[in-house]
Formats: structure tokens, C-alpha cells, sequence
């Protein structure tokens, strides 16, 4: 967003001890940044205040499904009041020009099936995370409708994303690259559960192309799913397998009995609405994601000039 000239706000909890793309990049310096937690409304509200934005980007969550195993209040007061909290500072402060509230592609009642959810499929979730967002999104309507008619608010649904730069943990990326520095196997809980898998720039461009388009033509806000083309979806296995391929060094990955809660199975997205609504497409396929990934994580390790490497990345992907 600073690289396109963006005046940008954020406010969000302080980075997590430890690594933190925040702190490596030093994006403190970049951003009016404000630390507070989206479950505060008169801390959000303050802040909202002095910004006065133009766009609303709202990605504040909890976003791990086994976290939401261990706390589900926590997870339900901060996916769904959290929304109700910054759609209360466009109604009380006046609503911004354009609004995109990011939720999951596990908003959908997942049946297995293997073709993609749609956007006017059913909105369900089995664990408290994929509920809550499913939660999130009909707050989102409900406020559309009752106090924002015809406004530019809509939500983005995007499937699992890679990237350099995570270090979140139980995710199975940052998973693998922990396992790879330590020299060790890579442990994959389920290696047989598909998902859409993506460059994070690939969804991220979703999201900036529809709060600008939107903003220019309100009547295209709605629901939108941002996913990869059919062969961006893999098992887990076949990710920690291209994975190893490109970090090569002999690394392998592992499975044994899975003691973890209940995962979805199969999970895809139709994003034709996306492409045909928008003009929107995913640039980089899953080959591609992996190898981009690697080589962030690769150059971070060795000390290179990580702000260049991420930069230089965002431009090669935004050349395409």
C-alpha cells in the first residue's frame, strides 16, 4: 500500500514475541501504526476517529481453527464483536468511501465436496473459527442492509495462502520451514486434506482490486471467493512434498496417527464471480507460490536484504 502512495493506518495487537514480518521489515516506520485490540470499541473508536479513512480493509481475527478448539470465547469475541466493533465506527463515524471485511473460505457448510463453494452456497462451520467467520459475514449483511444501503461494503473469501514472511504457528508452511532450519522431518498431521492453496499477494490483490472497484461502482459490492485455478488445490502432503522439492538438502516430510480436532476433508472455491465481476485472476500458481516462498525464507536465513527481497517480490508479482 506505502509503495502505491497509500496514506496508510493500522491498528492491530502488538506483534507476538519472536519473529514477526512487522518487526523485520520495520513497518512501524511505514504505517500510522496504533496497538489495540479490535475488542476494544472506544480504543478502535479513537483511532478510527483520527484516521478518517477512505478504505477499510478489516482483517483483525483469530485466525487458527485448533486455537479456536482451546478458546472459543476469545475466538467469538474477537471474530464476530470485532466486526461489529469497526462496522460500528463507519455508522457512528461515517461510513468510509469503500469497506472489505476479509473472512475465510471455511465460512461455507463444508459437505466434501470436490468441486468449488460458490458464494450463495450455504454459510455453516463445524469448529468455532470457521463458525465465527460464517458469524462475521452475517454481520456484515446485516449492517449493510439496515444501515448502508447500496454502500460499498462487501466481504472476501480467500483459501489457505503462502508466502515469505509467516511465522504463525500450526500452519503448515512456517511448519516446514521450522523443521528444515532445525534439520529435522517435516510432521504433517493430514496429509490427505485438500485445500486451495495461494501466493498471499494473490489474494491480497483480490482484496485491493475490489475495494477500488467497488469504490468506483458500488453496485458491485457483495461476496466475493478469491482462490487459486483447480491445480492450486493439493493435499497437505503434496504441499509438504513441493516443499521439499524446492528447499531440496535431502529434506522429507512424515506422517503418523493424527491427534488433532476435526479438519474438513476437501474444501475448494469457485471464483468466477471474482474473475467475471472484477477482472481479477490468480498470477502465480502453486508452483510458483512454493518457489517464491522458499526463496524469501532462504534469504532470511542467510541475512540478506530481506526489505529488498520482499519488495522486489511484490513488484516482479504486480509486473505480471
Amino acid at each position: 500500500l506505502s509503495g502505491f502512495g497509500a496514506d496508510v493506518y493500522g491498528y492491530a495487537l502488538p506483534p507476538a514475541p519472536g519473529r514477526s514480518l512487522f518487526g523485520i521489515l520495520g513497518l512501524g516506520c511505514m504505517v500510522n501504526s496504533v496497538f489495540g485490540d479490535v475488542r476494544d470499541s472506544d480504543c478502535l473508536m479513537a483511532a478510527y476517529k483520527a484516521a478518517a479513512p477512505e478504505i477499510v480493509i478489516h482483517m483483525a481475527a483469530q485466525p487458527l481453527v485448533r486455537e479456536s478448539y482451546r478458546d472459543p470465547a476469545y475466538t467469538y469475541a474477537t471474530n464476530v464483536m470485532g466486526t461489529v466493533n469497526i462496522l460500528e465506527c463507519l455508522r457512528l463515524q461515517g461510513s468510509a468511501a469503500s469497506f472489505v471485511n476479509v473472512t475465510t473460505d471455511k465460512v461455507y457448510q463444508n459437505h466434501g465436496w470436490v468441486w468449488g463453494y460458490r458464494e450463495n452456497d450455504r454459510l455453516g462451520g463445524f469448529d468455532p473459527y470457521s463458525n465465527s467467520k460464517a458469524c462475521s459475514e452475517l454481520v456484515t449483511e446485516s449492517y449493510r442492509q439496515a444501515f448502508f444501503p447500496g454502500a460499498a461494503i462487501s466481504t472476501a473469501r480467500a483459501g489457505n495462502v503462502i508466502g515469505g514472511g509467516d511465522f504463525s504457528a500450526d500452519r503448515v508452511i512456517p511448519d516446514c520451514i521450522a523443521a528444515a532450519e532445525a534439520g529435522r522431518p517435516i510432521f504433517v498431521r493430514n496429509p490427505l486434506s485438500t485445500r486451495p492453496y495461494q501466493h498471499v499477494l494473490d489474494c491480497l490483490s483480490g482484496y485491493l482490486l475490489l475495494a477500488q472497484r467497488q469504490l468506483l461502482d458500488p453496485t458491485l459490492a457483495g461476496n466475493y471467493n478469491f482462490g487459486p485455478e483447480d491445480g492450486g488445490c493439493a493435499t497437505t502432503g503434496e504441499l509438504a512434498g513441493l516443499f521439499c522439492q524446492c528447499w531440496g538438502d535431502g529434506q522429507r516430510w512424515e506422517t503418523g496417527e493424527n491427534q488433532g480436532p476435526h479438519e474438513a476433508d476437501c474444501l475448494k472455491l469457485d471464483c468466477a464471480k471474482a474473475k467475471s465481476a472484477l477482472g481479477w485472476k490468480p498470477r502465480w500458481g502453486i508452483a510458483d507460490a512454493m518457489e517464491k516462498t522458499v526463496r524469501w525464507s532462504k534469504a532470511y536465513l542467510r541475512g540478506e536484504d530481506i526489505t529488498a527481497v520482499t519488495e522486489g517480490q511484490i513488484k516482479e508479482y504486480f509486473a505480471i
